[in-house]
């Protein structure tokens, strides 16, 4: 293939994904702010970024075919950066895809408003995979998983807006310019997907809270060897008076798994810190002076002020 027949490959597939996804990306004004949201339900549903939609009830939304409707927000979690809002007289949804299907190096699409200018596309590549994006909500910080990173140029306004994959289905969910030549999207996966369901259900998403900060740290190659597991989570700070304290876990312990699950990063525990445990005996395994020790800890329910 020619330097001009793969420049125009290239051409064909952004235009196409174009085609499909800038009718389903919208413009959402909020009187003293502005983003983007993407059509994700047949009923009037769009996704956007909860820091887009702040503390407001209420905006309008404005498709690329100059098609205005008055939203509400349905629900928002600023601890995933996720929120929801319905409108009515809304196109067809978009596709939601799946972001763990993706590579480095993958083209994608960004469609959104930046700078207000709604219907804007911009093309590039996945430049990076499994970042971390840390948040905070009054006193309640979080880390946002598997971000992905990409070099398509992203702009105020195209928070909120899509990232699609070469079938222009939606991948992500445009969130922070990082930096020159730099955006962050929040994927489209498992766990995002089960904070959408919540959200469209009960308006936010409850989570547990044990009290422990920790980092990755490689297991010994003797127990590396024994669970097939190379990483664990070293617990740097235990918070006084916590579920993690009062269970007996100690800043140095290594944390193996939780609830019998492998633990490698603390996207780990995240992913098991929903509503469902809080006030059970969570089982959590640690190595501790060589010996592996279970711990059980009960999960309170974050607050958040």
């Amino acid at each position: 293939m020619t330097d001009s027949e793969a420049l125009d490959a290239y051409s064909r597939t952004v235009s196409a994904v174009a085609r499909t996804l800038t009718p389903h990306v919208a413009s959402v004004d909020l009187h003293r702010g502005s983003g983007s949201a993407v059509t994700f339900t047949g009923d009037g549903h769009l996704l956007t970024n909860a820091h887009v939609v702040g503390a407001h009830k209420h905006g309008t939304a404005t498709f690329s075919d100059g098609t205005e409707s008055d939203f509400e927000v349905i629900g928002a979690d600023p601890l995933s950066d996720l929120a929801v809002i319905r409108a009515s007289g809304t196109p067809d949804p978009a596709e939601l895809g799946d972001s763990d299907g993706l590579v480095v190096g993958q083209l994608v699409v960004a469609v959104g408003s930046p700078m207000g200018l709604s219907g804007s596309v911009t093309a590039g590549v996945v430049s990076g995979l499994g970042r971390s994006l840390p948040v905070r909500q009054g006193q309640a910080a979080r880390v946002i998983e598997d971000v992905i990173q990409t070099d398509a140029a992203l702009n105020p306004g195209n928070s909120g807006g899509a990232l699609a994959d070469s079938t222009g289905r939606v991948v992500g969910i445009n969130t922070a310019v990082a930096g020159y030549g730099l955006g962050l999207a929040i994927p489209i996966n498992t766990t995002t997907r089960r904070i959408i369901d919540t959200l469209m259900v009960e308006g936010r998403v409850r989570r547990a809270y044990l009290g422990l900060v920790g980092i990755p740290a490689p297991l010994p190659d003797e127990v590396a060897e024994r669970t097939g597991q190379r990483a664990g989570l070293r617990v740097i700070e235990v918070v006084g008076g916590g579920p993690a304290a009062q269970a007996g876990l100690r800043k140095g312990d290594l944390i193996l798994t939780v609830d019998r699950d492998q633990v490698q990063n603390a996207q780990g525990i995240q992913r098991k810190l929903f509503a469902e445990v809080i006030g059970t005996n969570l089982a959590v395994t640690v190595l501790r002076n060589g010996a592996m020790v279970d711990v059980f800890a009960q999960p309170v329910e974050l607050t958040v002020r």
